[in-house]
């Protein structure tokens, strides 16, 4: 029963880790990846999709990215659903390819975006604390009802205390890398 709980914690830590990498591949850096696209949605044929489900993504250079629709009709839709998005962005039509140039970050808004990622990050940290005080609960209530041990109880708190340090080392450590990333010109 503790290693199921144990397991369930550390697989649950784990979850909040990959969604903060998710949410930090968000932040733009300055630098161009295609993942900036994934979650703009553009109209096709009367129902909303991702960018990536009707054109090809790729990287012009280390700051443009290119946007090939599949079908010529939709360049001009994908176009207008890059510019709507709340990226910031300005995309060009040049044939059929879509070219998205990143601007440059500005000093005022690498720091705003150094304070996003901050916050993102002291989410993650409140997800895994209360997933370390809810596997925590379950200890107690297990001592409780004399399912286990008082030293087993103590032992496999300390676990998923150490547990949940590990993550949040893992967390500072995702953060710092997108705040160095974020500060380079």
């Amino acid at each position: 029963m503790i290693a199921e709980l144990k397991k369930n914690a550390e697989n649950k830590m784990q979850k909040s880790l990959e969604a903060l990498k998710n949410d930090l591949l968000k932040v733009r850096t300055g630098r161009a990846h295609t993942g900036l696209l994934d979650h703009v949605q553009v109209d096709y044929y009367g129902s909303m999709v991702p960018v990536n489900q009707v054109a090809n993504i790729t990287l012009v250079d280390a700051r443009t990215i290119g946007v090939q629709p599949w079908e010529k009709n939709m360049a001009q839709k994908v176009e207008k659903a890059i510019r709507d998005s709340d990226l910031g962005l300005n995309p060009a039509s040049q044939g059929e390819l879509i070219r998205v140039p990143m601007p440059a970050l500005t000093e005022e808004r690498r720091k705003e975006m150094i304070k996003v990622v901050k916050h993102e990050g002291e989410g993650a940290k409140v997800a895994i604390r209360n997933l370390r005080r809810d596997a925590n609960t379950h200890l107690k209530d297990a001592l409780k009802k004399g399912e286990i041990p008082e030293d087993d109880e103590r032992k496999a708190q300390d676990d998923i205390q150490k547990l949940t340090d590990k993550f949040i080392v893992e967390v500072d450590k995702m953060l710092a890398t997108k705040e160095a990333e974020l500060m380079q010109v």
